[in-house]
């Protein structure tokens, strides 16, 4: 299907205090393996081995052991295998990756003090996601007016003869009447005739999305060692989201005759903002004459303030409802506080020729905010306050990441280096998460769409190169990911309205990706 023209028009109803749910918050969580070529060949495991621009976002305590001064810049290709282009996006793109400086001091015969940049691509959000099933029972509207007929909130026109759901029995717009049941009850449920509200099964669906965009770091890092012993590493990050994602949605409906037509949400949504974060880091060299290193470091939250805004439309392309188009258009502030990050390390190195890592990093997802802005101080910060209603549903729906990392660099002749690692990541998302529409959060009000998945764990291989002439070194990386996920066009509304037979169309989808990565580095 072409990209739809998406027509928009504002509801009148937003409110100012706003949130967004879990799963749509859940994009900013985690982050890729990537950096310079040099950490992604060695799988990321550096942060007991230090020595490298990148551990600068891990434990910063790896950039105390820079003797030298140095600068370097990383370009990558990106690949997403066994994807079809969508909305222009291909499944090849080039990145910007990378570009820092270290400026090393001595203070003394064996101890340094250093500072450094660095900018890194923490997220890349480039991604094509596509999935077709089979529906029987239910469809999206389905869910919309089950919600109804349950009473979680009722549907009554608003004095612009807008259909409208309110709080039971109050003036209040229900926070579980989302952006979609606008759509919904308005283009489709509402039957003209009669006034009265209907919905229509659907046989299948067909769903494509194209995500767009980043996550960029700015790190700036104080860091030193003391006698070649204790080396300790202070970060402050800066992040940048650029995040944009259109998707197109059909499904099949079916009446009492069989087929009757079909409906189609185009969604685009964007996230941008900015957030802060603290990094703190130490390694330990706890034997004079070994050169065994383990290392451990803690990240505070990164405490985002964010905009989200969708511009989305429904084509009806059956007989029924009361228009031919519905629209939506919101954009709203919020707030979202990620976890915090917990990671412990060890690395050796044997003669000049051999260097082995291993890290391991926890986060639990569950533990993430999202937040309602109140209001603004003198100063314009944002005053927030925790959506418990949402939390509720992020600790249902999300839960600990454990991460783990080796890594090994080999050096036959001292200019020339081969590398290996590996990652295994563990799931963020519970295989019984739900994206609950029926949550009274101003999160779920401003959803335009009902899909989410739930992505499994994560697998990373990794091989390098490193080439070193003079003060000039070339660094070539190549990493293999995969994860698979289930894919939820809605959530299972069986328990909201009982069903005979009810198949919610669950897909197994994968994210396979090959990056290619190349580094030029300078020492002075």
């Amino acid at each position: 299907m072409k990209k739809m023209i998406l027509a928009v028009i504002a509801m009148g109803m937003g409110l100012p205090a706003a949130a967004q749910d879990t799963y749509e918050s859940a994009r900013l969580l985690g982050s890729d393996l990537n950096g310079t070529a040099r950490y992604v060949g060695m799988g990321g495991a550096m942060e007991a081995l230090g020595a490298d621009i990148s551990t600068m976002s891990s434990n910063p305590a790896g950039i105390g052991l820079f003797r030298h001064s140095t600068a370097s810049v990383s370009f990558g290709l990106q690949s997403q295998a066994d994807a079809q282009e969508f909305d222009g996006l291909s499944k090849t793109n080039m990145s910007f990756d990378q570009a820092g400086f270290v400026y090393s001091a001595r203070i003394s015969p064996q101890s340094f003090i250093n500072v450094g940049f660095n900018y890194h691509k923490s997220r890349n959000f480039d991604q094509i996601l596509s999935a077709a099933n089979t529906l029987i029972g239910c469809s999206q509207n389905g869910l919309t007016y089950a919600k109804w007929d349950r009473g979680i909130y009722d549907m009554e026109e608003n004095t612009s003869g807008d259909i409208i759901g309110w709080e039971p029995g109050t003036d209040y717009r229900s926070y579980s009447f989302t952006e979609a049941d606008f759509m919904n009850a308005n283009a489709l449920l509402l039957d003209p005739n009669d006034g009265k509200f209907y919905f229509n099964d659907a046989n299948g669906y067909t769903f494509d999305r194209a995500h767009r965009g980043w996550i960029a770091d700015y790190d700036f890092n104080l860091s030193g060692n003391y006698n070649d012993r204790f080396f300790w590493g202070i970060t402050v990050g800066i992040k940048d989201v650029r995040y944009k994602g259109y998707s197109e949605y059909t499904e099949q409906l079916l009446d009492g005759s069989g087929l009757c037509g079909a409906v189609s949400y185009g969604d685009e949504r964007k996230i941008t903002g900015n957030g802060v974060d603290l990094k703190f880091g130490v390694i330990v060299r706890p034997m004079e004459e070994s050169a065994f290193r383990v290392g451990a470091y803690i990240h505070t939250p990164t405490w985002y303030q964010l905009t989200s805004s969708n511009s989305t439309v429904l084509y009806n392309n059956t007989p029924y409802g009361s228009w031919d188009k519905g629209y939506s258009e919101q954009s709203y502030e919020f707030a979202y506080h990620t976890p915090w990050r917990f990671g412990l390390s060890m690395g050796t190195t044997v003669g000049t020729q051999l260097a082995l890592g291993a890290t391991y990093e926890y986060t639990d997802y569950g533990a993430s905010q999202n937040r309602i802005i109140d209001g603004y101080d003198y100063y314009d910060n944002a005053e927030t306050s925790k959506d418990y209603a949402m939390k509720s549903n992020t600790e249902k729906s999300l839960k600990g990441v454990s991460t783990f990392k080796v890594g090994a660099e080999y050096k036959p002749i001292p200019e020339v280096a081969f590398r290996l690692g590996y990652n295994y990541l563990t799931g963020g998302y519970k295989m019984d998460g739900v994206r609950d529409m029926t949550v009274d959060s101003p999160g779920t009000m401003y959803a335009s769409t009902t899909d989410y998945v739930n992505w499994k764990d994560t697998q990373r291989l990794t091989v390098g190169v490193g080439y070193k002439v003079g003060k000039m070194n070339i660094d070539l990386a190549y990493q293999l990911s995969k994860t698979d996920g289930d894919f939820h066009p809605f959530q299972d509304y069986s328990a909201i309205y009982s069903s005979a037979t009810f198949v919610s169309g669950v897909s197994k989808v994968t994210n396979k990706r090959n990056q290619f990565l190349l580094t030029l580095g300078y020492t002075f």
